[in-house]
């Protein structure tokens, strides 16, 4: 673990990047993951690679920072939301959605889908955001591999949408890529939840299976500054193995105990 801290201290000292307080024994793993990938003899090796190579740095950042994800993801969580939060979106004219640590975006894209088949896709404004500056640019892409078709078709319909997934995205040649309508609902960007600030005044947060990755002290942190984005009346989602911290109870009501969805209460 020592080996470990001094390689996540040297990282923050050169490029900035805070992941001291991730959770040791999963980083332990990812990097020992990264020293195969790389054929580094050791992580001393791997160290000095990175801290002279920027772009070296930025494939390991990918693999330290990786979540795996799928659109319609948990469908269950989706079904939930279409029919329980967005009757509440409706009563809005305006919609902002942040979708923190969105990977490759399978999530963002696949709320993009959610509000097009709700009629509410043209009144909101999405954010995406990810430390991975590899993993925005290939979320701005919107291009998925499609031989999981049958399962994003059975997902996407579990989650009690009423039109094809294939009206969403252009399939061919193995890949689908995403109706362009809906990327540009999408705003991608480089965000560090452990660092910087909160942002907006948004109506639903989603910040699932992420904090999972986090020590204790991290993820209350971070669940904090998320709270300063939701506004009154707001909804925050977390992951399915995910729980609001008691001391976040003040500031949020239990919605969908099911699918980890909490409200953000009125100020006391």
């Amino acid at each position: 673990m020592h080996e470990t801290s001094a390689f996540l201290e040297a990282i923050y000292a050169r490029y900035g990047y805070d992941l001291r307080e991730y959770a040791m024994p999963s980083m332990s793993r990812r990097l020992q993951v990264a020293l195969a990938k790389t054929g580094a003899a050791d992580l001393g090796a791997l160290q000095d690679h990175v801290l002279a190579d920027p772009l070296a740095f930025a494939s390991l950042l990918g693999d330290l920072t990786v979540r795996v994800s799928e659109l319609f993801r948990d469908p269950e969580v989706f079904r939930v939301v279409r029919e329980r939060v967005v009757p509440i979106l409706r009563t809005y004219p305006l919609l902002n959605v942040w979708h923190a640590g969105c990977a490759a975006g399978e999530e963002a894209y696949s709320m993009a889908m959610l509000l097009q088949e709700e009629g509410l896709c043209e009144r909101t404004q999405l954010y995406a955001t990810d430390l991975s500056v590899p993993a925005i640019e290939l979320a701005k892409e919107g291009v998925f591999p499609a031989d999981d078709l049958v399962g994003i078709t059975e997902r996407h319909e579990r989650t009690g949408a009423v039109t094809p997934f294939a009206s969403h995205a252009t399939i061919a040649y193995d890949r689908l890529a995403v109706a362009a309508a809906l990327r540009r609902r999408i705003l991608f960007f480089q965000h560090d939840l452990v660092s910087d600030y909160a942002f907006g005044t948004m109506h639903v947060v989603f910040c699932r299976n992420v904090l999972i990755y986090f020590g204790r002290e991290l993820r209350l942190r971070v669940l904090r500054m998320l709270a300063q984005s939701v506004c009154v009346g707001g909804f925050l989602c977390l992951g399915t193995s995910e729980r609001l911290p008691p001391e976040l109870a003040g500031s949020f009501a239990d919605f969908a105990p099911e699918a980890h969805l909490y409200r953000r209460r009125e100020a006391p």
